[in-house]
């Protein structure tokens, strides 16, 4: 069959992924085309089918082949730069095993008992493949094979990888309900990270962070870059469209600024979506890895501060987004809200959906240090004299509390209370300090955003100290909010 197949899908891959091709084509060429494409005399082979039993539910079955091909195929590209450079570039060597899932839904009487088959590449276990042009190596032109790998690699992902799925009618029909649909959004703090490895010569790294559910450009989100800092604090938010929770993934990677160099990787890190629980923050701190494949790699590399709440569309009131500009809003000014949209023609609604708003939520936040536990010895008599700093990031509050005489156990049960502009922008840092006559030594410190307590109004939890050999302190926050929200 392979034959006949070869030249069926070496036209359906040509007439397909040009327009993707062109889409992600890189600034430094001008033109990237297939002259010729054909998938040669190998035929792939299939070394495994599973049925998807969680996934063959309401009207149909999907089954998961794994295929493994390392193809002869005949693909050149016909490439051209921005200075008039022609390339006919040959892709070789192609080597590929992964995962495609296959839909066929909606079950039907007449045959062949399916409306229609959806297919996606549902893992990319390995993709390598290497690039010529004629008389040389295309790595001799420097820049251009790079950028040309990216695009390729950016193409797949866009057309063809779960959970985008191509649908394919089998019986005439409407099958729009089978197309790739956003589930929900995930909100994403990118708080901190430390102990970073150091990637300079003279002085620090210089960190900042990509982060992504899809690894597409237009989807990828960059973080400022703080100078000269292996313990960086970032405090950004950043938002996600999900388009399945159960098997996509939040990755994060640290990189080190170069200037106008390539920036360095210091490390990088994942969170399955299916660990969240819809409406609650999960804070987490992730070990950084070299690769997130093969970890052959053990080096320590670091640790990044993530707050994540995934919100799930279509749950009326069941699930608070602070993040939303509505959670600013008053009883009444929801009500109005409801009623001006009502009214408003079509055209004035979709004109306020696309107008950014931006939330402002101001009140009272009321912090309650309760105690600590397993300080570490920090005086020569075997003891610590702790007294513990409130700090309002933002705005540069400070509150302290008593302190505590040779103990590693200390009670101090005193409230303090801070107006807070700003909340979703704010961060409340409670560092431990140990009290000396000839001066002060930090224990250790714990940072955190706002955005649990807006949530849940109130909550008290105990928290591990960060850059400290061991030690917890119990905190009580409470929170008692005036609303605002600005238009920008």
């Amino acid at each position: 069959m392979w034959p006949y197949v070869n030249e069926a899908a070496s036209e359906l891959i040509k007439s397909n992924v040009e327009p993707i091709l062109e889409q992600y084509r890189p600034v430094i060429l001008s033109s990237l085309k297939f002259s010729t494409l054909t998938l040669g005399t190998v035929a792939p082979q299939f070394t495994g089918v599973t049925m998807v039993e969680s996934e063959s539910v309401a009207g149909g079955v999907t089954l998961e082949l794994e295929l493994q091909w390392d193809g002869n195929p005949n693909i050149v590209l016909d490439i051209k730069t921005r200075v008039g450079l022609a390339l006919p570039v040959q892709v070789k060597n192609i080597g590929f095993t992964g995962v495609f899932r296959l839909i066929f839904k909606p079950l039907v009487d007449e045959f062949p008992c399916f409306g229609a088959v959806s297919y996606s590449l549902r893992e990319k276990k390995k993709l390598d493949f290497v690039f010529k042009i004629s008389g040389g190596d295309i790595s001799s032109i420097p820049g251009v094979s790079d950028a040309i790998e990216e695009t390729i690699r950016d193409a797949i992902e866009d057309c063809i990888t779960w959970p985008v799925r191509n649908v394919i009618p089998i019986i005439p029909g409407d099958y729009s309900d089978l197309e790739l649909k956003p589930v929900g959004t995930l909100e994403v703090k990118l708080v901190e990270a430390k102990e970073l490895t150091n990637k300079d010569l003279v002085g620090k790294s210089d960190p900042f962070a990509a982060i992504f559910i899809r690894p597409l450009p237009d989807r990828t989100k960059t973080s400022k870059v703080i100078d000269n800092d292996l313990n960086p604090i970032w405090n950004e938010h950043f938002e996600f469209i999900v388009e399945d929770s159960t098997t996509q993934h939040l990755t994060i990677r640290i990189f080190d600024h170069e200037g106008l160099q390539a920036a360095e990787l210091i490390g990088c890190a994942q969170v399955k979506l299916s660990q969240l629980e819809p409406g609650k923050v999960k804070d987490v701190w992730l070990k950084l890895v070299k690769d997130l494949e093969v970890q052959r790699d053990t080096k320590y590399r670091g640790q990044v501060h993530l707050e994540l709440l995934y919100c799930p569309f279509g749950i009326d009131g069941n699930i608070v987004n602070p993040f939303d500009h509505d959670f600013a809003l008053t009883s009444l000014e929801k009500a109005l809200k409801h009623e001006s949209n009502e009214t408003d023609s079509s055209e004035l609604r979709k004109t306020a959906a696309q107008k950014k708003k931006e939330v402002f939520v101001r009140g009272v936040l009321s912090v309650t240090v309760i105690s600590a536990e397993d300080l570490p010895v920090v005086d020569f008599m075997g003891k610590a004299d702790p007294f513990v700093v409130l700090i309002m990031k933002k705005s540069e509050t400070k509150a302290k509390t008593r302190v505590v005489t040779n103990n590693l156990n200390p009670v101090w049960n005193q409230t303090f209370d801070f107006m807070v502009e700003d909340a979703l922008h704010e961060m409340l840092m409670v560092e431990v300090w140990d009290h000396d006559t000839f001066g002060k030594d930090r224990i250790g410190r714990v940072i955190m955003t706002l955005t649990r307590v807006l949530m849940e109004g109130e909550y008290q939890d105990c928290y591990a100290l960060d850059i400290a050999k061991s030690g917890r302190i119990y905190l009580n926050l409470k929170w008692v909010a005036q609303h605002k929200v600005r238009d920008t």
